[in-house]
């Protein structure tokens, strides 16, 4: 099978790493605007079955032209670009996955629902951490019992050797980080839905051999799943975890009005407050020290008149042998598992379709354990 990669950023790069070393994949394709970025990736990382060319994901017509002979494809990009990439795989026949991270284009995608299913492929946003494979451990835990009472998941991407002030360094984009920290978050209460404000609800929570650390409302974990979910599950929330403190400081930036795009007039220039403070972020948190992402999916409910708990929790560390970051492989590692699973057959979704309705967790969540991500399942 023909799986592409769009994007060689970090997240693409681990995806490219990742697919061509499944069995049955027999061609990476390596797309992205900057084609020398895409020939080094698809040489270093895609063990002799990668290629590359460019493309400017913005493109639609030209995605399509790429994705044409492809089984399915990976989309890397910042999630502005998914829409069009959405309607580029249903216009080449290709299945696709992305990695999501906004609530409003995930549904702008879902949308399209009877195109893809008419071009009879099955394209899954936010396949990546959380949203992501959170959503295939919640599916999981909910089908083992009869009535759910809570769902609380619980993920972050942290340096092993926190540095102060804020005791964090980037993993992902700069967007990404101020978008989850800056815009509405959507729970389950009371089995129907709800908007919370993002850096609330501070709760202390401890990981074995890491201590103490804090967790906080952040925008785009729950994603589709308080829609899929409504009526059937009374509570569900999604928290970042950070080490202490950090949800107090960071927030005290954005309330200054640092995650603004207002521009304001700085020594006669007009500059956009976000663009500034994401170029800071980056110049600043961006340490390359060792990294470690932490899941925990704490369901509670009954079975059988008998209350019980299901925990699912993952602590990886950075895989020094290939470079690649824990937030690399926990984000495209997923992703590229779906996007093998739609090419190989064993999803029979189609159309545009949530993660948690579409993949099957017992095929999904063995292939984690395959490459070193150790899932641990504890039932109370």
């Amino acid at each position: 099978m023909k799986i592409a990669v769009i994007g060689a950023g970090l997240m693409g790069r681990a995806a490219v790493y990742d697919l061509a070393r499944i069995d049955g994949v027999g061609s990476v394709g390596v797309f992205d605007i900057d084609e020398a970025l895409a020939r080094e990736i698809a040489d270093k990382f895609g063990d002799g079955k990668a290629t590359a060319a460019r493309l400017d994901a913005a493109d639609e017509t030209a995605a399509a032209r790429a994705l044409t002979g492809y089984d399915a494809a990976v989309s890397c990009v910042t999630y502005r670009y998914n829409p069009g990439l959405t309607r580029a795989a249903i216009a080449s026949g290709c299945h696709l996955a992305d990695l999501g991270g906004n609530n409003d284009t995930v549904r702008t995608q879902l949308e399209m629902f009877p195109q893809a299913e008419q071009a009879g492929i099955v394209v899954i946003p936010d396949c990546g951490l959380a949203p992501g494979m959170v959503a295939v451990m919640v599916a999981d835990g909910v089908a083992r019992f009869d009535k759910v009472a809570s769902v609380k998941i619980r993920v972050g991407g942290l340096p092993q050797s926190p540095r102060s002030p804020l005791n964090y360094q980037m993993v992902f984009s700069a967007e990404g980080l101020i978008n989850e920290y800056w815009e509405p978050c959507v729970i389950l209460e009371n089995g129907q839905k709800k908007k919370v404000n993002p850096m609330t609800a501070v709760e202390s929570l401890e990981f074995d051999g890491i201590g103490e650390l804090e967790a906080f409302y952040t925008s785009g974990g729950t994603s589709t799943l308080p829609d899929t979910y409504e009526g059937e599950i009374d509570f569900l929330d999604y928290k970042t975890i950070r080490y202490p403190g950090h949800c107090r400081l960071f927030k005290t930036m954005l309330e200054i009005g640092l995650a603004s795009r207002q521009k304001i007039e700085v020594g006669g220039q007009m500059v956009e407050p976000r663009a500034l403070f994401k170029a800071v972020l980056d110049k600043n948190l961006t340490f390359h020290d060792l990294d470690m992402v932490l899941v925990r999916v704490t369901i509670e409910g009954t079975t059988d008149g008998r209350q019980k708990s299901i925990v699912y929790e993952i602590v990886d560390r950075q895989d020094t042998r290939t470079g690649l970051t824990a937030m690399m492989r926990t984000t495209a590692f997923p992703a590229s598992i779906v996007a093998w699973m739609a090419a190989d057959g064993q999803i029979t979704k189609r159309g545009c379709v949530p993660q948690e309705i579409a993949v099957n967790p017992p095929l999904f969540l063995p292939q984690l354990k395959k490459r070193g991500i150790n899932l641990v399942i504890k039932e109370t």
